[in-house]
């Protein structure tokens, strides 16, 4: 019995086997013949794929696949197209403009547009209204690179600039002798020389100031701002420094050739300006000091409006000084060559307006009077029972001050609860009111809070420490003196430099959304208000240095980009620098300009991380002058 399993399994094994041998056999002669069948396809080459997307017929309504070798599978035999074919045609390339912006002629070296004598011309001279600015209009600006003139130095470096400055850079030699008694500027070979005296000063500015420092204290940090009114070079602005106190210097460009452009050269702090018809660029309470050494300004004049204006800007418990007519009459009159009587008259009328404006007279003492602004206004609303003008001024921002008409209204000052308390709010002593909160921040006027202001102040520190990584002339102490910040906000920028050897001019454009001059102004600092679709009211190369933070955002639709570079170019030194930070597109388009102004640029990641939309234009203006007198333009 087991050996007939056996047998019967054998036999199955034996039949199992021989059936997977035959379907194994029928298996490869199939493969074969579809092998056989592919080589012959191949031979005669792939069908084609009828692509009606490609190439539109009406007769093809169905499509075939190819076959291909195995080593032919990852070479296409046709590319694929993935492009739309349904669209309009491109339009033709457009070329980027490339501005043409030559240099000036050298006629117009010392051109400040708004200023212009012969453009001055067509206006009433009435009240000096022609010396005023008149800017021109969009058909008449240059668009050309105002040159420096021929043999133009790098000015002498402060503190030595206060006393010397190059002739060849101020080629004006009138000065030197219609004010040649009085000490104002001397010429000696290749440079002036500036004694320090003035009209009303000839001993010196030096001694002038202590004597008025025998009367005032100038050495507390009480007095920190100033405004002198009718400048000369300048020379008061200058020696007040050494007491730590910031001048505003001003003078119209008249018949005293130049004065404002030594002040400039002499590193001074100044601008071009007179007080005629329209409000000086300064805010309210901006200014603990005001004076005048014989500004020959007419105080007493046209109801007391150039009085009521120094009011507006001066600083509660602020202080004027007067020098000259007709202080000390009695002694000058005919060194003045006027009569006793009108001397007379003109001192009762400026002793009426003063009294008028509840300001006290404190001293007169030889050439000097000086007079103090309230602290507040409680008495003085009072006695306009007795003043029956000026009355107080009703619906007028005291702040505005741009082309803003001059009224004879009073300027009202903050409310206060009590007499003896200061409007506006006290303000620290220098230096701690450089970062004491402003008045104008802790009352909540402006809608920014102590914790905004201090994180600015601390953004600029930062951001100016970034700057002298790679502007190594800012690093370098000295080699710059006068900046211009073209868009300050709250003067941290100014603020990161104290302890440079510079003064900043800080600008808080009349389109900025926030009007912040007057904090400016409240930690200390100085500055006006510009609007940079114009040019600004000062002298070709006056800043060694150039900041301007988010400024061609802000005119963007405003006026032309190559138009405010071109008014940076005239005002910026040759071999000064600029910084310009803006959204990266304004950059790369600003920088197609540069390039053809000879400015080297480059720009720079912002500080935080190259992924900053924000970037920074890094310039350097190259050294170029007018032709020599006997060459051709």
């Amino acid at each position: 019995m087991a050996s007939t399993s056996s047998f019967y399994a054998s036999k199955l094994s034996y039949i199992n086997l021989k059936t997977n041998l035959f379907y194994a056999v029928i298996l490869i002669i199939f493969c074969s013949a579809f092998y056989f069948i592919g080589l012959w396809q191949h031979s005669i080459g792939p069908i084609q794929i009828a692509n009606t997307a490609r190439t539109p017929r009406s007769d093809v309504t169905s499509t075939s696949v190819s076959c291909t070798l195995p080593q032919e599978i990852n070479k296409p035999q046709h590319e694929l197209d993935f492009t739309a074919h349904h669209h309009l045609p491109d339009p033709p390339p457009v070329a980027a403009r490339v501005p043409y912006l030559p240099p000036c002629d050298a006629k117009f070296s010392e051109y400040v547009p708004c200023e212009d004598a012969q453009r001055s011309l067509k206006f009433s001279r009435d009240r000096l209204i022609y010396r005023e600015r008149h800017c021109p209009e969009k058909e008449e600006l240059l668009k050309c690179r105002v040159p420096a003139p021929y043999g133009y130095r790098s000015p002498f470096q402060w503190p030595e600039s206060r006393d010397y400055a190059w002739y060849a850079n101020v080629p004006h030699k009138w000065l030197t002798v219609e004010k040649k008694g009085q000490n104002w500027v001397r010429f000696n070979r290749d440079r002036f020389r500036f004694p320090g005296g003035g009209t009303m000063f000839p001993l010196g500015a030096d001694v002038y100031i202590n004597d008025i420092g025998k009367l005032i204290n100038l050495n507390d940090g009480s007095i920190r701002t100033a405004i002198d009114t009718g400048c000369g070079v300048a020379s008061w602005g200058a020696y007040l420094l050494s007491k730590n106190i910031l001048a505003m210097s001003f003078a119209p460009k008249d018949t005293h050739e130049a004065q404002v452009q030594f002040a400039l050269e002499r590193g001074v702090p100044a601008l071009i300006g007179v007080i005629a018809s329209i409000r000086l660029p300064y805010p309210s309470r901006a200014f603990d000091m005001a004076h005048c050494s014989r500004c020959l300004i007419p105080w007493g004049k046209y109801d007391g409006q150039y009085l009521i204006e120094v009011d507006r800007i001066l600083r509660p418990g602020g202080y004027w000084i007067l020098s000259g007519p007709p202080v000390n009459w009695e002694k000058h009159s005919r060194g003045w060559n006027r009569t006793t009587d009108d001397l007379q008259e003109e001192q009762s009328g400026i002793e009426k307006t003063a009294r008028s404006l509840c300001w006290k007279k404190l001293t007169q003492k030889g050439d000097l009077a000086i007079w103090q602004k309230p602290s507040n206004h409680i008495h003085c609303k009072v006695n306009r029972i007795v003043f029956k003008k000026p009355q107080f001024c009703k619906a007028q921002d005291p702040d505005t001050a741009w082309y803003t008409k001059l009224e004879t209204c009073l300027t009202p000052l903050p409310e206060v609860s009590n007499i003896r308390e200061m409007a506006g709010g006290q303000l620290a002593k220098w230096p701690e009111r450089l970062t004491a909160i402003p008045p104008r921040i802790y009352s909540g006027s402006l809608g920014i809070t102590a914790e905004n202001f201090r994180a600015d102040t601390e953004l600029w520190k930062e951001r100016v420490e970034y700057y002298k990584t790679f502007d190594g002339q800012l690093a370098q102490k000295g080699r710059y003196r006068n900046v211009l910040d073209m868009n300050s906000y709250l003067g941290g920028f100014a603020a990161a430099l104290i302890d440079d050897p510079v003064w900043v001019m800080n600008v808080v454009p009349v389109e900025a959304q926030i009007n912040t001059l007057g904090v400016i102004y409240e930690r200390g600092l100085i500055g006006t208000y510009q609007n940079w679709c114009e040019a600004m009211s000062t002298y070709p190369r006056t800043y060694d240095f150039i900041h301007a933070n988010s400024v061609f955002s802000i005119y963007k639709d405003r006026c032309e980009m190559e138009d405010i570079l071109l008014e940076m170019d005239r005002i910026l030194r040759p071999e000064g620098s600029v910084i310009i930070r803006d959204d990266v597109d304004i950059l790369l388009e600003m920088k197609r300009i540069t390039d053809v102004m000879q400015w080297e640029s480059s720009i720079i990641d912002h500080e935080k991380s190259p992924h900053y939309r924000e970037k920074i234009l890094f310039a350097v203006k190259k050294y170029w002058t007018a032709p020599a007198p006997h060459q051709n333009s």
